[in-house]
């Protein structure tokens, strides 16, 4: 009898470490799967703004000179997503729910910045524009199991060949 209780026990103790296993890995894979789709919104949202002209005033017509590109760095009356320029996506905040796994909150943010070192802001107009996309996710957990962001960043370059 104290075998057969015994040989239960036992039995138990390693059906809880398998499913205690399988929980930990469905956890992991949740989690991947998530950090994958925050990079492909934040890919796509570098891709959109790829497709845009680099100032408002390159736009239709070229520019030779600093002074020709515009100061301001936002939407000039423009709504998203009809952005005209690479500027107008600065300060743009939405919630992205179009991927039923989790709802993303999407930030962006362009500065210029100087090609000396394109990791700090420039406090005059240069020839190149940083655009950064941050994605968060209430669903988006770090390795502390706190929310977590992903951040992307890209330069775009003004170019003029005659």
């Amino acid at each position: 009898m104290m075998i057969t209780i015994g040989a239960l026990f036992l039995l138990s103790l390693v059906i809880l470490r398998v499913t205690r296993g399988f929980l930990n890995t469905d956890e992991v894979l949740l989690d991947s799967k998530l950090g994958v789709l925050a990079v492909s919104v934040a890919s796509s949202l570098l891709e959109e703004a790829s497709g845009k002209a680099f100032d408002e005033n390159t736009d239709s017509a070229t520019v030779t000179s600093l002074s020709g590109l515009s100061s301001y760095l936002g939407p000039d009356g423009e709504v998203y997503p009809h952005f005209n320029d690479i500027d107008d996506f600065n300060g743009l905040k939405k919630i992205d729910n179009t991927i039923p796994a989790a709802r993303f909150i999407d930030s962006i943010a362009v500065e210029y910045v100087s090609s000396a070192n394109l990791d700090v802001p420039s406090a005059s107009k240069t020839w190149n524009k940083k655009i950064t996309v941050f994605v968060s996710s209430p669903s988006l957990l770090g390795p502390d199991g706190k929310p977590d962001t992903v951040k992307m960043s890209q330069v775009f370059s003004y170019w003029y060949f005659r």
